[in-house]
């Protein structure tokens, strides 16, 4: 049976709710509300992983047990599981919503191994105190693309929440895929997810917005003894530590998004963990044509708050929101809007540098600035795939010409018919700029593509290979689930027998359901 610590570090420091009814209301003083997950009809493991189970210390021959189904589909408890749901509030789309909390995730408990302390959650497993008017439920499309994202963007090297396995519950799902008021039946699902906390931006926000003062420093002070242990008090400097640490762990995260070009979609305070990790996979994607509009969340389609290139602006929005709900302990605004002026002024550094690296310049020069400004902007003259132009770049080398340079990334093109007149010429501007800039790198032009190809991955999760994953998944097919898992992680090697996903997507894919844009409750 699986076991966990008897002594639950969230539930032992934190006030709970008193109130034990499993009924939807406003949950007050309180960080968490205990629950019950809801049994299912006829669990079954459609996948798990082996490398997450080795970080927990579960034997891998316990996978395939059906105690261990049965935990992670809600339908038996574990060794001392007191299974809760957290409350937290949150700004959406830039306004403030009240209480949101765990609607349909719900806390196993925690595991300790090699000393890392471990949170285990299922997500879709019945409804909380926090679920509002809505299931608590999940269904396999969401679930199939939140595991194989979070495993996919662990193996990219972006700080993100972990899958432990994903099951099918048995049940039927009701959902309007498109919210268009065509509900239709889907097959349920659990993913259990990990991390060491999934504590949001929200989780402070509600006490303070609540005026609850004494809730909001019990869960900061619990915050810096539990996760910053470098932090030496739970004083005004430990809490404007802590802030300021959270602000680095956040732009670092969102550099690695604008790296590997992924897109969140729905950056919304509740979805904003403390610890500066990828969190709550839903309307995800990753561009495929270079375009900074772009936003996967058919919710956000008109004002593209979320789009791409507004996801550090994004970032720095909701610290200062963070900000504001922990001002009250603080009461000094300077040491605010100091961390807050760095994170601007980090970004432009940082993000040069990474841009840098994609392109593979490792010496320093006047116009390199000017070089990615003007590259940024030909990238959209014409739809170019990003994931395969940056992995085909580093094939350019210091002898090569503007056009053999564009023979080399002209797999990248949507519309290669387009790739004439002022469009070609634009190219081929800015890759006599790129020759003549790589001409005064003093690294080998070997040296320099092995170290683009470990920034630059050559294998991501477009929406596309998830709807082929959950199309087949659907029929009771796993095993794309298992080739896009066995794929991903490994993003940056060759892997010359998945050749195939090394490509651009395809035509069919452009505006299919779940391949382009899709809802928030995807």
């Amino acid at each position: 049976m699986m076991k966990f610590e008897p002594q639950d570090s969230f539930t032992h420091s934190l006030p709970q709710d008193p109130i034990l009814e499993n009924t939807r209301r406003q949950v007050s003083g309180a960080c968490f509300s205990l629950v019950t997950p809801k049994k299912t009809a006829q669990p079954e493991l459609i996948h798990s992983s082996k490398e997450m189970a080795s970080e927990l210390g579960i034997p891998e021959e316990e996978l395939k047990s059906t105690s261990f189904l049965e935990v992670f589909t809600g339908n038996k408890m574990g060794e001392n599981s007191r299974p809760y749901a957290m409350c937290y509030g949150g700004h959406q789309f830039g306004n403030w919503a009240g209480q949101l909390g765990d609607g349909r995730a719900i806390n196993l408990g925690e595991k300790v191994h090699n000393n890392k302390r471990w949170t285990l959650q299922l997500k879709g497993a019945g409804e909380t105190p926090y679920s509002r008017t809505a299931d608590g439920l999940a269904v396999l499309r969401s679930s199939v693309r939140e595991y194989l994202c979070s495993e996919a963007m662990f193996h990219l090297g972006v700080p993100t929440t972990r899958a432990l396995s994903i099951a099918l519950t048995g049940d039927q799902v009701l959902r309007d895929v498109l919210y268009n008021g065509n509900p239709d039946y889907e097959k349920g699902a659990v993913v259990s997810r990990v991390a060491p906390s999934f504590l949001r931006f929200g989780s402070y926000e509600i006490f303070s917005s609540r005026q609850d003062y004494k809730t909001l420093t019990t869960l900061v002070n619990y915050t810096i003894t539990q996760f910053f242990p470098e932090i030496e008090n739970t004083s005004k400097e430990g809490y404007i530590q802590l802030f300021k640490t959270v602000a680095e762990r956040t732009l670092e995260m969102i550099i690695h998004w604008q790296r590997v070009g992924f897109v969140h979609g729905v950056m919304n305070t509740d979805n904003m963990s403390i610890l500066g990790l990828t969190i709550d996979y839903g309307p995800y994607g990753w561009l495929e044509g270079y375009d900074e509009d772009w936003t996967p969340n058919t919710t956000d389609r008109q004002h593209k708050r979320y789009r791409y290139g507004n996801q550090p602006n994004i970032g720095l929005w909701n610290l200062y929101q963070l900000a504001n709900a922990l001002y009250p302990l603080i009461e000094d605004a300077a040491p605010f809007e100091d961390i807050l002026e760095a994170y601007k002024n980090d970004y432009a550094v940082k993000y040069v540098a990474v841009m840098k690296d994609k392109i593979g310049l490792s010496s320093t020069d006047d116009g390199d600035t000017d070089l990615l400004n003007a590259l940024e902007t030909t990238l959209q003259i014409i739809e170019t795939d990003m994931t395969l132009f940056f992995r085909n770049l580093s094939l350019v080398t210091k002898n090569d010409t503007d056009d053999s340079a564009l023979a080399k990334i002209k797999i990248s093109f949507y519309t290669l018919e387009e790739l004439k007149d002022d469009a070609l010429e634009k190219w081929k501007i800015w890759f006599d700029l790129y020759i003549k800039r790589l001409q005064k790198e003093t690294t080998p032009d070997e040296a320099r593509a092995l170290k683009m190809n470990a920034t630059n991955p050559k294998y991501v999760l477009r929406n596309y290979m998830a709807q082929l994953a959950i199309d087949k998944a659907d029929e009771r097919d796993y095993s794309l689930v298992d080739e896009l898992y066995t794929l991903l992680k490994h993003p940056y090697d060759e892997q010359p027998e998945f050749e195939k996903w090394f490509a651009k997507r395809p035509e069919w894919a452009r505006n299919k359901v779940g391949c382009s844009m899709l809802s928030c409750s995807s």
